[in-house]
């Protein structure tokens, strides 16, 4: 009996501006090797298409359309979901292998984090016990720059990070020219950006300025400052300055600001009843400025995951080719990994792709290393700098325009006939 060699690619958590380069990569890569892959199809929503046997069918879709998935932002072209599966769920876990049976699966692609590799490493374990022969490899994804270890070993930067770090980049440069602009009724300019627990997203912020001729800090949740520290290095610097940009992690400990969680445990720190950027503005206003006038701010919230124009062309480019590997790693190296990207040693900015285990990355951590945080803890090294700079490259992408608006791509809703009863996924059961 023949293997089933029919492909499932699936994307989980929050989408970046590149997760579709990605799918991309491992959709063409597939087309391109028919003798190895059937069908492609792609679970709608994530996991939770599969649960619920919506899987829309990839190889029916046009070569123009699947080219355009490189351009289109978020999670656009087949959606994504934050469904966890964990360990206690039996019923999803067995429902997943009956519906990869029904349909012949024998390859399962999943993009995501750390909990989406774990994902992947037991649905493959199960499939394998239920005497079904799947090969299970995960492609790396999110903007948080969290997926790996900290030493860079597993994997050196996940796709999305380098354009979320070069939207950054961009907008302060931007902010900058409105802080100096409107500094005297408006001398403090406060930022929020994403990263609830870990500091690459607004470090990011550093790369406006290298050579450190702004007013700006960065606060991020590895400062371990209070809002009263940060009011006092806030008017230093208006002392100094006359004005300050500060660019504030959603993860800064301001106290408690009635947030919700995801499905992951994950806080949401957009869905709380009030931001960080509030409490921050508020308090800065209220303690009182080393300068006339009131401190103002801004959350860009979603737009720095989803904005294309932002997007890293460099990003782009390896987000593509992990989706490329990670179906080189299936048919050469079968189940249980993850794609990779490692940077080369030496001055100038190299990478190799390879392969990491799955459960090395689902039980890894990553954390911002504390010699990339400066002594006063509200910037960053230079180090740092010279990490995180190759990765927003120096162009803009190139979107394609049809009567002056972004080109996405638009995949024709063709989906896998149904043959299973329908499916509630566990967690979304009525009690």
């Amino acid at each position: 009996m023949a293997r089933p060699n029919n492909v499932v690619v699936a994307q989980s958590g929050g989408p970046t501006p590149v997760i579709n380069s990605t799918l991309r990569g491992i959709v063409e890569m597939c087309k391109a090797m028919p003798d190895k892959f059937g069908t492609i199809y792609a679970g709608f929503h994530g996991i939770e298409g599969v649960l619920k046997e919506e899987l829309l069918d990839m190889s029916a879709q046009s070569k123009e359309e699947i080219c355009l998935l490189s351009v289109t932002p978020a999670a656009g072209g087949i959606g994504t979901c934050r469904y966890k599966l964990k360990a206690h769920q039996g019923e999803d876990f067995e429902r997943v292998i009956e519906v990869f049976k029904a349909h012949d699966i024998g390859y399962f692609f999943y993009i995501g984090g750390n909990d989406s590799m774990d994902t992947a490493n037991q649905v493959a374990g199960l499939a394998h016990k239920r005497g079904l022969d799947l090969v299970a490899v995960g492609g790396p994804k999110t903007i948080d720059n969290d997926v790996g270890d900290s030493e860079f070993k597993l994997i050196d930067h996940t796709p999305g990070y380098g354009s979320v770090a070069r939207y950054w980049a961009l907008a302060v440069q931007n902010a900058n020219e409105e802080n100096a602009g409107s500094c005297p009724s408006d001398p403090v300019l406060v930022i929020q950006a994403m990263g609830r627990k870990i500091g690459f997203i607004p470090a990011a912020a550093r790369l406006a300025d290298p050579d450190r001729a702004m007013p700006l800090q960065i606060y991020m949740r590895e400062s371990g400052l209070t809002l009263g520290q940060m009011a006092n290095l806030v008017n230093d610097e208006l002392k100094q300055s006359g004005r300050c940009i500060v660019v504030v992690s959603e993860g800064f400990d301001v106290g408690e600001l009635g947030e919700r969680r995801d499905s992951f445990g994950h806080t949401q720190f957009s869905s709380s009843a009030t931001t960080v950027e509030q409490v921050v503005v508020n308090y800065l206003n209220d303690v009182g400025l080393a300068a006339h006038g009131s401190a103002r701010g801004n959350v860009p919230g979603t737009d720095q995951r989803h904005n294309m124009i932002y997007a890293s062309t460099v990003d782009m480019e390896e987000a593509y080719k992990l989706g490329q590997k990670a179906v080189e790693i299936a048919v050469e190296d079968g189940s249980g990994y993850m794609s990779t990207i490692l940077r080369d040693p030496g001055p100038i900015y190299r990478v190799s792709y390879d392969k990491v285990p799955l459960e090395k990355v689902a039980n890894s951590e990553r954390h911002f290393p504390k010699q990339w945080i400066t002594e006063n803890r509200v910037d960053v090294t230079d180090e740092f700098v010279r990490y995180a700079r190759p990765l927003i490259g120096e162009n803009w992408p190139a979107i394609p325009l049809v009567d002056g608006r972004q080109r996405f791509a638009r995949l024709e809703h063709i989906f896998a006939p149904q043959t299973l009863s329908d499916y509630v996924p566990q967690t979304q059961r009525q009690a």
